[in-house]
């Protein structure tokens, strides 16, 4: 018998392997899908669907958290042979206008919260369904399952679907510009689950979180997709600031995250250390940490680890860290993930410290999602991994990386000149990244091709690793945009993380956790002037930061500074911040604008 090829066949066939066993759950288990009951539903909201009018080639959008209601009704869409996909919650009714527009959708499907932007975006909409509120004007999933006729024949519709087929847009939260429809097909999925599973195992029953979007790749391949393809189950966390709870609750076995919920979780721990108050449970986590701190630099500097520390850190591990792991949830993964965006190295060491082994991933909506990795006893600090089996790729002169193979994009919807600029007739893919490769095929990303600054002297630097040094010495910073391009020196605008203002504030007895009034204080501005201080030891003369402005606010995803996958939009930063940027390159010292505590000297 072939392996499924397409999303629906795969659902079917992982479906059967255990029904009884559960298949989504919500945080403690209150709410419960076993795959029989799921696949019951799979086929009653396709056949909802089809009465609308829902066939192969339409497309459905989806506007909702990550709840447990979401796959069956995502899945059950997949099965008609409808195109479908999500939208960030954050979208305006404007952006909503763009996207359902390119996509062609009639059908949404949303939670009630989300009714009026749908509903102002201007695209005639033919049906809502809300999956949460009974509202006027919607069908409720109920009167959706209702319309379900009994002539509808399920199995020939979805076995209809053919791998060229499209199963999924991705709308790119591009740094200029409206987002771009990635296409993606069932082949190409079907390719990129199985090529991935290939290199980092994943079997029926392991366990995972989806925090992230559903609209992000990320949270789709490794929650949707694989979950389709190898039965994993799935606990959905419908508001980020209960993932520490449903770690805990979880203990997943295969788990990844974007670089800042590492860098929280991070803050997390060590936060927790400084405030025990047990003493002798204090003394014994610090000696662990310390321990594992030893274990980190090894790694970090690429020596082994010697016998002496190794021994000492197996009685840290049974003493403490096993334990630590546990508390955090975190202590029956087979492999973990950092991904969307480089990851500062003493997070990786941080962690592989603790003995939970971080794998860095490299992908692009693009490329279905990821294209690169490395298990974790083959992992290299620095790198992100190899390019999964059956893929190519090549260097260009300009060191722009290019792939080729199953994973790539059939196109963006709609947008044939974008689409020839990214794709060439080869079949060559420009990533728009500068990446490196060594002779044993790993791979270094540098940064996005268009986003390198050359300074005044010509020399060529990557905004992104002098971001990611210096905010792994300050937790405080929240993001920063490196400024230098055709400067004498690099300077950064800096705002603060929104989530730690309010413990920050608490800490210190501020009255107010403001980031205008963060901004403003003195404290802050020595704790930043540290940090800033402390990344630019780990950078060449220059590169690093000799001015800083601290911004009186906070930037959210979406909005005018940060895409909703968290990257710089570097040039709208640049123009809304034109008079800040000018000020930290007077000649004197203007009021707002800071030095680094330390001028450190690196040759």
């Amino acid at each position: 018998m072939s392996e499924p090829n397409t999303s629906p066949a795969a659902f079917q066939a992982t479906a059967a392997i255990d029904p009884d066993a559960i298949a989504v759950r919500t945080i403690g288990g209150t709410q419960t899908l076993t795959w029989r009951d799921y696949a019951t539903q799979v086929r009653e909201v396709a056949a909802g669907l089809a009465a609308l009018g829902v066939g192969r080639g339409d497309t459905v959008a989806f506007m909702m958290a990550n709840r447990l209601e979401f796959y069956p009704l995502e899945v059950g869409a997949q099965h008609t042979g409808a195109t479908s996909f999500s939208v960030y919650n954050t979208l305006s009714a404007e952006q909503l206008h763009y996207v359902f527009s390119n996509a062609g959708n009639r059908i949404v499907l949303c939670e009630a919260q989300y009714l009026d932007r749908i509903r102002a975006c201007g695209v005639p909409i033919q049906t809502i369904v809300c999956v949460d509120a009974p509202a006027p004007g919607t069908l409720s999933v109920t009167q959706l399952i209702q319309l379900g006729r009994g002539d509808f024949d399920f199995d020939a519709t979805w076995q209809a679907i053919g791998p060229d087929d499209i199963v999924t847009l991705c709308y790119t939260s591009g740094t200029t510009g409206n987002p771009k429809g990635v296409e993606i097909t069932h082949a190409g999925l079907a390719f990129e689950c199985r090529a991935y599973a290939s290199v980092m195992p994943v079997e029926f029953g392991d366990r995972i979180t989806s925090f992230l979007p559903t609209a992000h790749m990320a949270d789709r391949v490794t929650n949707l997709y694989l979950h389709q393809y190898f039965g994993t189950q799935i606990t959905v966390v419908p508001d980020r600031t209960q993932l520490p709870a449903a770690l805990a609750d979880v203990h997943p076995t295969i788990w990844g995250a974007v670089p800042r919920v590492w860098e929280k979780l991070k803050a997390a721990v060590e936060y927790s250390v400084g405030a025990e108050t047990d003493p002798t449970r204090r003394t014994a986590l610090m000696w662990a940490l310390e321990v594992a701190g030893r274990k980190a630099a090894a790694q970090l500097a690429g020596q082994p680890v010697d016998d002496a520390l190794a021994a000492e850190w197996d009685r840290a591990d049974t003493a403490v860290l096993r334990a630590l792991r546990a508390e955090l949830g975190l202590d029956k993964l087979k492999w973990a993930l950092s991904g969307a965006a480089p990851i500062p190295p003493e997070t990786l060491g941080f962690f592989f410290g603790l003995g939970i082994p971080i794998s860095e991933v490299w992908g692009m909506s693009e490329l279905t999602c990821i294209v690169s990795v490395a298990p974790p006893e083959q992992a290299r600090l620095g790198t992100v991994g190899r390019l999964l089996p059956g893929l190519e790729s090549k260097i260009a002169d300009d060191g722009e990386f290019l792939v080729r193979g199953p994973l790539v994009m059939r196109e963006y919807r709609k947008e044939p000149e974008k689409t020839a600029d990214a794709l060439d007739a080869d079949g060559w893919l420009a990533t728009g990244d500068i990446i490196t490769q060594d002779a044993d095929g790993y791979l270094r990303v540098v940064d996005r091709k268009k986003e390198l600054i050359i300074n005044s002297a010509g020399k060529n630097m990557s905004p992104a690793n002098i971001e990611n040094t210096v905010k792994a010495a300050a937790p405080l910073i929240g993001a920063l945009a490196t400024i230098g391009d055709n400067r004498a020196y690099n300077t950064a605008l800096i705002v603060l993380d929104a989530e730690s203002a309010a413990p920050y504030a608490a800490q210190h007895l501020l009255p107010d956790a403001s980031a205008a009034a963060l901004a403003a204080d003195k404290g802050v501005i020595a704790d930043i002037a540290r940090g800033v201080a402390a990344g630019n030891a780990k950078l060449s003369r220059v590169e690093q930061i000799k001015r800083f402005t601290v911004l009186p606010t906070f930037w959210e995803p979406g909005g005018d500074e940060m895409t909703l996958t968290m990257k710089l939009r570097r040039k709208p930063i640049a123009e809304k911040y034109a008079a800040e940027i000018d000020r930290m390159y007077e000649p004197t010292l203007a009021d707002g604008v800071h030095e680094p505590e330390v001028a450190p000297v690196t040759p």
